[in-house]
């Protein structure tokens, strides 16, 4: 191996890190694993698994449960290459009805002995009524942990562990209130508590193993262990972030507008084909009829985004989030007005402070002063843009990207109280602009409501860097945040 990884791992030959070994061999009936991003322990957890299931004398199957469906069948991937590393007898019974009433499936793979293992996405029903050990992947990322433990953990009743795997989202997730109960208010419950951040696991020889995988052209080679973390972390969102899903400090729901699991609840699968074309169709074919936009127009460093939204029945269908940095006024107002000359497009609100000023007043000159609302955002207008955001979230009513710069632009907006008693909603601005994100999704939202309900409208007059979208917008360049 020629990379730069400074510690090696005690024991090179053996195919699992210290904190991996630790994990499978812990044989306690509850297991808890706080755990940075992508360190190898789903992976662990999997060979994990096949142990318990492919020897003859196994009493169990195994119940796994992943965020999604991608990740579902993942898991089964890894339990099959650890079954023929074991030369344990298998066949991948591929994706199958588990209940036949509500149609729930689970990719399943069977061993010699009859035994099986399950791998199913988040429905926490798929876990009701079933014998066997339980893996829960990804745990405080599932729509309600709450409702998936309590339907889980019956089923170890006569036998089998149960497995809690995941990184944090949040204070108030019932996936925090485990492990600070494991670790802080005596353990009631009896968990077999582990924690791995991003450092442990460099301390341990990662990067050392990543080395001896991973391309010798790949710019990860020339790292030591502080520069990986440095790298890691440069490539965060945000501070939060990288706390949160690398060195396992929760993000504090206090003082946030929005908790983790609020912004959970409204995103989109991670695989799920959320995105309309130039065109307004959606992958499937389908026209869209009733769009919604919002706009927050960037200043100096700023984002400007364009998010639009679908009305169907009483839901609002994120269909495009398009972000423009560093262009000339014409650029952005090329982009924008293709997607207002989009023939399903009902209405527009704009934010018009400052630089915004011009470009919301010559896009009601365009297309009309009843498709475009110009929005001067003052305090008491983003109080009343900011909380039916919330409301949307709180009833689920809303659907968002599963992204990491819009989550983070989402958790910035912080609700603050002046000294001479006023509400402030603001954020801090970074190099990712300053939770433009929020705010043009909020002025989406607030183009979809009623008309009657517009807050305060304006009447005023009148080395570049983009973030590109791998297709063409209507014939032009467009932007969008990945």
């Amino acid at each position: 191996m020629a990379g730069n990884a400074k510690i090696k791992p005690k024991n090179p030959d053996r195919l699992f890190l210290e904190y991996q070994d630790a994990w499978i061999e812990d044989q306690s009936r509850l297991k808890l694993m706080e755990k940075g991003r992508q360190i190898g322990l789903s992976w662990s957890t999997a060979y994990g698994a096949v142990e318990r299931t492919a020897p003859r004398d196994a009493r169990f199957d195994q119940w796994v449960s992943s965020r999604d469906e991608i990740q579902a069948r993942l898991f089964i991937e890894d339990c099959k290459k650890f079954g023929n590393m074991l030369d344990a007898g298998m066949k991948d019974l591929g994706l199958m009805i588990i209940e036949e009433r509500s149609r729930l499936s689970a990719y399943v793979l069977q061993f010699a002995n009859g035994r099986r293992i399950h791998s199913m996405s988040s429905n926490p029903d798929a876990q009701a009524g079933k014998r066997g050990g339980r893996v829960l992947d990804e745990f405080a990322l599932h729509p309600d942990p709450r409702k998936l433990y309590t339907i889980a953990y019956p089923g170890i009743t006569w036998g089998g562990q149960l497995e809690i795997i995941s990184t944090h989202r949040g204070t108030h997730n019932f996936f925090n209130e485990l492990v600070e109960e494991a670790r802080h208010r005596g353990n009631p419950k009896g968990f077999s508590l582990h924690t791995v951040t991003l450092q442990n696991a460099l301390d341990h020889g990662f990067l050392w193993k990543l080395q001896s995988v991973i391309s010798q052209d790949d710019p990860i080679m020339g790292l030591d262990e502080a520069g990986y973390f440095d790298f890691i972390k440069a490539g965060c969102a945000s501070e939060e972030q990288f706390l949160q899903e690398y060195m396992c400090l929760p993000a504090d729901d206090e003082g946030a507008f929005l908790s983790y699991d609020l912004i959970a609840g409204c995103e989109y699968r991670a695989a799920e084909a959320w995105e309309m074309d130039s065109n307004g169709v959606m992958p499937d074919g389908r026209r869209l009829s009733e769009l919604y936009v919002g706009v927050d127009v960037g200043r100096k460093n700023d984002l400007t985004v364009i998010w639009v939204l679908e009305r169907i029945g009483s839901m609002l269908f994120t269909r495009a989030v398009i972000c423009i940095q560093n262009q000339t006024f014409s650029a952005q107002e090329a982009v924008l007005y293709d997607v207002l000359g989009l023939p399903a497009m009902r209405r527009c609100c704009m934010d018009d402070t400052g630089l915004g000023m011009q470009l919301a007043e010559r896009a009601k000159e365009k297309f009309g002063t009843y498709r475009v609302e110009a929005v001067r955002f003052t305090g008491p207008v983003k109080e009343a843009l900011a909380y039916p955001v919330r409301a949307a979230a709180e009833d689920k009513s809303v659907r968002i990207p599963y992204n990491d710069k819009i989550r983070a632009d989402l958790r910035s907006i912080r609700k603050t109280t002046t000294a001479a008693g006023n509400i402030r909603f603001d954020a801090e601005s970074t190099s990712d602009g300053h939770a433009d994100r929020f705010w043009a999704l909020a002025l989406a939202i607030h183009a979809a409501s009623n008309p009657a309900s517009m807050p305060v409208v304006s009447s005023s007059p009148g080395s570049r860097r983009m973030v590109r979208e791998t297709e063409a917008f209507m014939g032009r360049a467009a932007f969008k945040l990945y």
